[in-house]
């Protein structure tokens, strides 16, 4: 990624040099996040309506499940009107306000040359939870609107696509601790705590691996993980290959490439 860099913060645009990393924003706030990019030369957003959906979901499930992973309140006590948590206009919230939000600020980097040649924009999308417009909306009696307690932040940055062949050789795995809490939503405050497991990645490993008893393989760290593995017995004509990988219900982030390729496969 390139240095120039936009944040776009509830309405507000930042340019560089005074945006963070995206790292560094992800660890300054709860929330759900997801990560993209464009293609065409920034004509397109790739997979953004399973990205919407997906983000959308994820902070529906932490506000269910754990809803400090969304608001990280300074105090244990957090109290949610139940209206809030049942409300069927949640998904619908949430990605409307990403959608305007990444509307807004796309052309303006776009405009502003933030892509340079060669180069396609990541885009970060994450939505968090304000606790003083939470508590604003416990003392005022209008509705309960997911987007009246909502912080959504966009930071776009030049991207410059991998190249598919790796000269080095195959990638490095190691397996170095136990799954993730909450791990079929996608959080800001994984990147913070996967910091002590990067600390024991040997500079050889590409990535890191999560396993809750060391024989079960979950997802990496920063990627879903998949085996594929040939076919005993199959018949002429039939698929000789299969891939495996951890169902969600083990305990893994429902990744967007991890749909993609199992779809091509049921499709085959």
């Amino acid at each position: 990624m390139t240095d120039c860099k936009f944040l776009f913060s509830n309405g507000v645009i930042t340019s560089s040099p005074d945006v963070p990393p995206v790292a560094t924003l992800l660890q300054s706030h709860p929330g759900a996040y997801t990560t993209t990019r464009t293609h065409s030369d920034g004509a397109c957003i790739l997979f953004w309506e399973r990205h919407l959906r997906r983000l959308s979901n994820s902070a529906r499930i932490l506000l269910s499940r754990d809803p400090r992973l969304l608001f990280k309140p300074e105090k244990s006590e957090l109290s949610l009107p139940p209206s809030l948590v049942e409300s069927s206009a949640w998904d619908s919230a949430v990605e409307s306000l990403v959608k305007d939000s990444v509307d807004q600020v796309l052309p303006i980097a776009l405009r502003e040359g933030l892509r340079k040649e060669g180069e396609e924009l990541a885009i970060t999308a994450l939505v968090s939870g304000n606790v003083e417009k939470l508590r604003g909306m416990e003392s005022a009696s209008g509705s309960d609107s997911p987007a009246e307690m909502l912080d959504v932040y966009v930071h776009l940055a030049g991207y410059v696509a991998l190249a598919f062949d790796r000269p080095e050789g195959a990638a490095r795995l190691a397996v170095v601790g136990r799954g993730r809490s909450v791990a079929e939503a996608k959080y800001s405050d994984w990147v913070r705590l996967r910091k002590p497991l990067e600390r024991l990645r040997p500079t050889s490993v590409t990535e890191l691996l999560l396993s809750n008893d060391g024989d079960h393989l979950l997802e990496g760290c920063l990627t879903n993980f998949f085996v594929v593995r040939r076919r005993e017995g199959k018949g002429v004509g039939e698929n000789p290959y299969e891939v495996q990988t951890a169902p969600i219900s083990d305990g893994v982030l429902p990744g967007i490439i991890r749909q993609l390729v199992l779809e091509r496969i049921h499709e085959s």
